[in-house]
């Protein structure tokens, strides 16, 4: 993560004015406001995100963590590849991993059926994909820094014989 305080506070919470950003750091809001504009300008901040809560939004759709292991190619490594599968819709994120796999793509579709067809029509079938695996989220407990955390009953309910 940047060491500046600025881009530090953005990130945790975009929607902070320049007012209070600039009270924050002992600043004004047009040098913040400058300082944002030339981020945004430069591509530093490339965009801004709410982070929703799909069990109040009642929202079924699906998301997946796919491990994705792919054959580097020859001048171009893994971006040429990593790109592509980058701008498919479904396609929500896309890194770079170490560890067993090479690509951790996050995917999202409308149900399960969506993303297996993702996964078995488009994703598998590209040159250069070895092997996939797919995880399935369940719950989010925490998403870009924000907790979603709910009240849990604590009484625990009477076994009988």
């Amino acid at each position: 993560m940047s060491s500046d305080p600025l881009l530090q506070l953005l990130r945790r919470k975009a929607r902070i004015s320049d007012q209070e950003l600039a009270d924050i750091l002992s600043s004004t809001p047009q040098v913040v406001a400058a300082r944002v504009a030339a981020w945004e300008a430069d591509g530093t901040i490339c965009g801004y995100h709410a982070v929703i809560d799909p069990e109040v939004t009642g929202d079924n759709s699906v998301s997946a963590f796919i491990e994705v292991k792919v054959t580097p190619e020859r001048g171009g490594g893994f971006d040429r590849l990593a790109m592509r599968i980058a701008r498919f819709d479904q396609v929500v994120s896309c890194y770079l991993a170490s560890g067993g796999y090479d690509l951790m793509v996050v995917v999202e579709g409308a149900d399960l059926r969506e993303v297996a067809r993702f996964v078995s029509e488009k994703l598998s079938s590209l040159d250069g994909v070895i092997s996939s695996a797919t995880h399935f989220r369940l719950k989010t407990y925490k998403e870009n820094g924000f907790v979603f955390e709910k009240e849990s009953s604590t009484e625990r309910l009477a076994i009988s014989p």
